[in-house]
């Protein structure tokens, strides 16, 4: 299994358009975020179900636990693989609810890579990384939903955590010597797959390539050497 996630973090539909273009001999699936989606909508998303992809659908919701259900159930029949939802318990269950048996796969949003240990107080909580991210995971193993959405320095040891049923999503991959941006917590492609992540979510490194065929085989060459 390919288990590279692109992340068409774009600002156009032709722009996202053209990434496809570009790696759809090696690439199965795409990630459609906030930005992507605010301009496009889910007619972006059927587009690329219509190519015969896979989408995960990263839209974090966090909401009332009935807006959840519904707008859960909507995406549910809409064929998008994976859905992300925040780790809050009353969100969790509500999606689980709207999801039915449909296939698709909720993803629960433990603690963003975009945030350290030291931004903590300042968003008010008084507990450290670890406390907060084992607390989120509990809640989410109670929901039951399919899995969480983590960084790569943490899926070692979520991965013992939640055995090997569970899908680990792990943004903030970057090869060696690539331009981590604006992510705090990374780890090469490597490092995340032997640690346990089951889909490593690619951006930048990929999109931004001048070749972004060649920047997806070069990942895939690292992870199977």
């Amino acid at each position: 299994m390919n288990p590279i996630i692109i992340a068409l973090d774009c600002e156009t539909a032709a722009e996202a358009r053209g990434i496809v273009d570009a790696t759809a001999e090696e690439i199965t699936f795409y990630k459609v975020g906030l930005e992507l989606y605010t301009v496009a909508g889910m007619a972006f998303v059927d587009e690329l179900l219509g190519r015969g992809k896979k989408v995960f659908l990263d839209l974090k919701f966090h909401d009332i636990g009935e807006t959840v259900k519904r707008a859960v159930r909507q995406v549910a029949r809409s064929g998008v693989s994976l859905l992300t939802v925040h780790a809050e318990p009353g969100v969790m269950r509500a999606a689980v609810e709207g999801r039915g048996d449909a296939g698709l796969q909720l993803l629960g949003v433990t603690v963003l890579t975009s945030i350290a240990e030291s931004d903590l107080p300042g968003m008010g909580y008084t507990c450290s990384l670890e406390e907060l991210f084992a607390l989120r995971v509990r809640n989410a193993m109670e929901a039951g939903v399919d899995g969480l959405v983590c960084s790569p320095l943490e899926v070692g040891a979520l991965r013992a955590r939640v055995g090997p049923g569970k899908i680990l999503v792990t943004p903030g991959v970057r090869s060696a010597g690539a331009d981590v941006g604006d992510q705090k917590r990374v780890a090469t492609p490597m490092a995340a797959m032997a640690a346990g992540a089951s889909y490593l979510v690619v951006g930048r490194q990929v999109t931004r390539a001048a070749d972004p065929g060649a920047a997806v085989r070069q990942i895939l060459r690292e992870i199977n050497p």
